[in-house]
C-alpha cells in the first residue's frame, strides 16, 4: 500500500497535474492540503473517476485539506481536537478499512507561524501542542496510523540546502523543532528519515529567487508512522521531478509504502 502527501497549493489549479501524478505513482491513499477551496469547489469527480474516495474539509481561499483512498472510509473527522474556537480547516482525520484492518490516517497542514514575533506563532506552537495530544492518545489504540502533511517544519539543518538562510524563520526556530522532536519521542517514525540519511531529500522550493533552479529547498513535508505502521514500512521517497512540471505547486508528493494491504 502506498499512502502519500502533497500540499498541492490550490487544487483547482493543479487538478490534472494532480490527475496525471495519481495516475503514475498509484497511491492508495493520499493526503492534501492548501486545496484552498470550499468542499462544494472540490474537483471530486474527477477524482473519483479515478477510483479514489474522497473526504474533504475545505476553506474559501486558505488552508483546506482532503484525503483520498481507494478503500472505504469507515469514519471522518474534521478538525483538531482541543480548541472549538479553531475555525481554520488544517486537518482531516479518516479510519479506511484495508484487507488487514483498519488504518488512520490523518492530513494535517500545520500553520506556519511568520512572522515569528506576531501571534502567528504562538497559534503555530499551540497548534503543534494540541497535535501532540491528539498523536499521544491515539497511539495509546496500538493500530496502523498515519500523520502526512505539511507540517512547516524544518526538522534538522540536513533538511535544507542553506540553513543559515532559515535562522529566525518559524520553520526552523528552537522551539518549531523541539516540538517536532516530541513527535518522534511519542514514538512515531518520519518515514523518509527511516529509510534514508541523505542530504538534499528536499520537498518544497519557493517560486522566488530561483530556488528551484538553484535547489535551495527544504524538507517540510513529512509522513509520520505509528509503531504498527513503521513496523510495515517496506519503501519511502520524494517525487521531486513533478516540481518541474507546468505551473506546478512549490511542493512535491511524498510517499510511503506500507506492508498493509494483501
Amino acid at each position: 500500500m502506498i499512502i502519500a502527501t502533497w500540499n498541492v497549493n490550490s487544487v483547482k489549479q493543479r487538478t490534472e497535474s494532480l490527475a496525471a501524478w495519481l495516475a503514475a505513482r498509484q497511491p492508495d491513499v493520499v493526503c492534501l492540503q492548501e486545496t484552498k477551496c470550499v468542499d462544494e469547489a472540490f474537483p471530486r469527480e474527477a477524482i473519483e473517476a479515478l477510483g479514489y474516495n474522497v473526504a474533504v474539509h475545505g476553506q474559501k481561499t486558505f488552508n483546506g485539506v482532503a484525503i483520498l483512498s481507494k478503500f472505504p472510509f469507515d469514519e471522518v473527522t474534521a478538525g483538531l481536537p482541543g480548541d472549538d474556537g479553531d475555525a481554520q480547516a488544517r486537518f482531516l482525520e479518516a479510519v479506511l478499512s484495508t484487507p488487514q484492518g483498519a488504518l488512520r490516517v490523518a492530513s494535517i497542514y500545520l500553520p506556519n507561524g511568520n512572522p515569528p514575533d506576531t501571534d502567528k506563532y504562538p497559534y503555530k506552537l499551540k497548534w503543534m501542542d494540541r497535535l501532540l495530544q491528539y498523536s499521544n492518545e491515539r497511539l495509546k489504540l496500538e493500530e496502523p496510523l498515519v500523520l502526512a502533511g505539511d507540517y512547516n517544519v524544518i526538522p534538522a539543518p540536513d533538511d535544507a540546502r542553506n540553513p543559515a538562510a532559515w535562522v529566525g524563520d518559524a520553520l526552523f526556530l528552537p522551539q518549531t523543532r523541539a516540538r517536532f522532536r516530541g513527535f518522534l519521542h511519542g514514538g512515531l517514525t518520519d518515514a523518509v528519515r527511516a529509510v534514508s540519511d541523505s542530504a538534499e531529500l528536499y520537498t518544497f522550493w519557493d517560486y522566488q529567487a530561483g530556488a528551484w533552479q538553484k535547489n535551495h529547498g527544504i524538507r517540510i513535508d513529512h509522513l509520520l508512522l505509528s509503531p504498527q505502521a513503521a513496523d510495515r514500512l517496506v519503501a519511502a521517497g520524494i517525487d521531486k521531478h513533478v516540481r518541474a512540471w507546468e505551473k506546478p505547486s512549490d511542493h512535491v508528493p511524498v510517499w510511503a509504502e506500507l506492508a498493509l494491504a494483501a
